[in-house]
């Protein structure tokens, strides 16, 4: 197989071939199994709520997902909750954060580029992770590649008003979607002064990007008196370093070998050195240039290797403002993950996937890399260059597989909801308690409740959805204990070894009481990082 010269003069097919390849990715192995865990439950137990039910946990909880939560109800409204209806709006996101990549690796540096950027993204293996995840990293990657790519469009002379106001737009959605979003900003405007923009692109998109964080403050000031649900973050140290360093070693060898390749471009054709390589030849046969293949802007037709008023091809210039892929990849990659590092100084933040939307650097960079091979190969051979993208894409898959696999499977992550809740379906009788350590697992229930059909929630006081929160209000320590004594069997749900905590506040601490005191446990069983256990009463209800 190699790469269609037709396909390479085509921008579309550029963008379309990675968003295929993406989303055939995203469908292999979607339902992970019919396993769901615990941050994707949260998802899933949400959206099943009204709109007002979510408008009032919002004021307590899970602000910062807002946007998220109320388009999650929608689908879940229209279609019914699946794992499918889940994880696709993940799967279509990053096919269009490909896309948008490969545009930009088209735009920048040449159609190898662009492909071979738009096929790394959905190789990647954290992009691989959250390419399944029912959680918004997805699409805040997807409006971020949207943006730079209008970015680029403007540093490349084709900014209109729309196009800023599309940008802004697109800033802000993906705010709305985390708020840590707004760190591509100040990768953009790095991008902005690496690429000597003029001064009104400058003013134009600090107007953008200042309307875009202005809609986005308000969301950012509210989630910072619920900062208590990132309380589980670690504080940073040293060896999480180590992730950050590979990624922005790769990315700086990416930079500068596609600096050296001239970031493979004649800018406003598309082209890489292959396809100019190419170009050329034709160019000697017939005595014109091909106009497919250098289409470009009119006032750039010399620059862009046309025929000039002479008739002869004149070599491709550079355009003032037009970036290269180092300049655009470089800073998307490095300052998400400086800057939430700089934050996590201040208060513990780091986590990978709230700036999973920096990869889309990381892929441009290798794109450079994969666009500086074919160069290479083609001063040899042009024909074998055709090759390389193919083959480095077929070594790649191969060598991922095993991370790929482990990643599809229920094992990747901590636990699995649904199992869970069908072990529980299988052990229960009628009138038997249900207690939930911590109260969060009790997502085991919101998520399947019929599994729970028959059973009662002997701790619950108080509704998720009338008290607005996640996992519902328990009752007091004492309230819990005499509703346990009440029970002549109990079913526990909670963490297995390895994945629970210590047991901490009062409740918990009763809860674990009681049950090692008057009960005495008949089954325990443990199924993908949950336990699910049986307990029977020692003497009859109602005895001390």
């Amino acid at each position: 197989m190699t790469c269609d010269p037709r396909v390479l003069r085509r921008p579309l097919l550029v963008g379309l071939i990675p968003a295929v390849w993406t989303v055939v990715l995203g469908l292999w192995g979607l339902s992970r199994q019919n396993s769901v865990w615990r941050d994707e439950a949260a998802t899933w137990q949400v959206a099943r709520r009204s709109t007002g039910d979510i408008v009032r946990m919002l004021e307590h909880v899970d602000v910062v997902h807002s946007l998220y939560y109320l388009c999650m109800h929608g689908l879940f409204a229209g279609f019914g909750p699946s794992t499918t209806v889940l994880r696709l709006p993940s799967v279509l996101a990053i096919a269009a954060a490909a896309a948008c990549v490969a545009l930009i690796g088209h735009r920048l540096a040449g159609a190898y580029v662009g492909l071979g950027a738009g096929l790394a993204l959905g190789l990647l293996p954290a992009v691989q992770f959250y390419l399944q995840e029912g959680r918004p990293y997805a699409l805040v990657a997807a409006g971020s590649a949207a943006s730079t790519l209008l970015l680029v469009n403007a540093l490349r002379g084709r900014a209109r008003k729309r196009t800023w106001a599309a940008y802004a737009c697109a800033v802000l959605v993906c705010g709305w979607l985390n708020w840590l979003a707004l760190l591509i900003l100040p990768a953009h405007l790095i991008t902005l002064l690496w690429s000597r923009a003029p001064r009104g692109v400058r003013v134009r998109w600090a107007v953008a990007a200042g309307a875009a964080t202005a809609g986005v403050l308000p969301l950012a000031l509210f989630s910072l008196d619920q900062s208590g649900q990132v309380s589980w973050v670690p504080p940073l140290t040293w060896h999480m370093m180590i992730g950050p360093a590979i990624l922005l070693a790769i990315g700086g060898l990416g930079g500068l070998l596609g600096r050296r390749t001239g970031t493979g471009t004649a800018p406003g054709t598309g082209m890489g050195a292959a396809e100019r390589t190419g170009a050329a030849d034709r160019t000697d046969r017939t005595g014109r240039a091909d106009r497919t293949d250098l289409a470009g802007p009119p006032d750039l037709a010399n620059r862009a290797g046309r025929p000039g008023p002479t008739g002869t091809v004149e070599p491709p210039g550079p355009v003032t403002g037009s970036p290269s892929v180092a300049a655009v990849g470089l800073p998307l990659l490095a300052v998400p993950q400086l800057g939430l590092i700089g934050l996590s100084l201040v208060k513990p933040l780091f986590v990978d996937r709230y700036i999973l939307f920096s990869l889309l650097g990381l892929a441009l960079l290798i794109g450079a890399l994969i666009g500086r091979a074919v160069d290479e190969v083609a001063r040899r051979s042009r024909p074998a260059a055709r090759c390389v993208l193919p083959v480095l894409v077929a070594v790649a898959l191969v060598a991922l597989l095993p991370q790929s696999l482990a990643k599809r499977s229920p094992a990747s992550r901590v636990d699995d909801v649904l199992a869970a809740a069908e072990r529980t379906r299988q052990l229960k009788h009628d009138g038997d308690g249900v207690l939930f350590i911590p109260a969060a697992r009790r997502d085991t229930w919101l998520v399947t409740p019929d599994a729970f059909t028959g059973t009662r929630d002997i701790a619950l006081a108080e509704t998720p959805e009338k008290s607005g929160t996640l996992k519902g209000v328990e009752a007091s320590p004492a309230r819990v204990r005499a509703a346990m004594l009440a029970q002549r069997r109990i079913l526990l749900v909670t963490d297995a070894t390895g994945v629970a905590r210590p047991t901490r506040g009062r409740r918990d601490r009763t809860k674990a009481e009681v049950l090692a005191t008057h009960f005495t446990l008949v089954s325990d069983e443990r199924i993908r990082g949950r336990r699910v256990a049986v307990y029977e009463r020692l003497a009859p209800a109602g005895g001390g």
